[in-house]
């Protein structure tokens, strides 16, 4: 992979803003018009590692799906133009992914140095819900008892009030009756408005635990 250029700045703020960007959870790429690949962080990186649906080629990000590809180059050479701001792409597993480009054209970049160029950001996410590490907030924000935040989660993972009574070792009565109280104090009106509740508390922060 070819080295990409430094994020210009002095060394302190450009050691902060990549350390920044490092602890996203999602892929961000900052390119040229050319499509030549100005930074990336270390989410972008590992997508660009698994050669799945994005590659570096001689130091230019290039999209494996031609069609993807297609939309990403008209994107990064005028992406104040494009009709398309979101991509989708699919990887060779199936897994899905959605790339965003952000045009950036602000007329004090013109006259940058060489590594601020960049004409777009693009961010690349997998399509997927993703259940909060720290979920204990939507506890707290809607009063929710401890069992009542696990039967909340487990309906948005398992989807039936029949898999998550057995998954608890409990009648199927009783979850309906935790239910009950979720509508209640969530103000839901059906379980598929628990996937979205859960998806907004999402972070777009990167675990700890994972590698930098």
């Amino acid at each position: 992979m070819n080295a990409m250029l430094p994020l210009p700045a002095t060394a302190v703020d450009a050691a902060t803003l990549a350390d920044t960007l490092d602890g996203l959870d999602i892929g961000l790429y900052l390119v040229a018009a050319d499509a030549r690949l100005v930074h990336a962080n270390t989410a972008g990186r590992a997508i660009l590692a698994a050669r799945d649906i994005l590659r570096d080629v001689r130091g230019h990000l290039v999209a494996c799906d031609g069609a993807a590809n297609h939309v990403l180059q008209r994107l990064f050479a005028a992406p104040r133009l494009a009709g398309e701001t979101a991509v989708p792409m699919i990887g060779a597993d199936g897994q899905r992914f959605v790339a965003h480009a952000l045009p950036l054209a602000s007329e004090a970049r013109l006259y940058a140095d060489e590594a601020c160029r960049a004409s777009a950001a693009l961010f690349v996410r997998k399509v997927a819900l993703t259940i909060p590490p720290c979920s204990d907030v939507i506890g707290q924000v809607f009063r929710l008892t401890p069992t009542e935040l696990r039967v909340l989660l487990a309906i948005v993972e398992l989807g039936s009030v029949r898999d998550v009574a057995a998954a608890f070792g409990v009648a199927g009565s009783t979850i309906k009756t935790h239910l009950r109280r979720l509508f209640e104090k969530t103000g839901a009106a059906r379980q598929a408005d628990f996937v979205k509740l859960v998806a907004g508390y999402a972070t777009p922060l990167r675990s700890t635990g994972e590698p930098r």
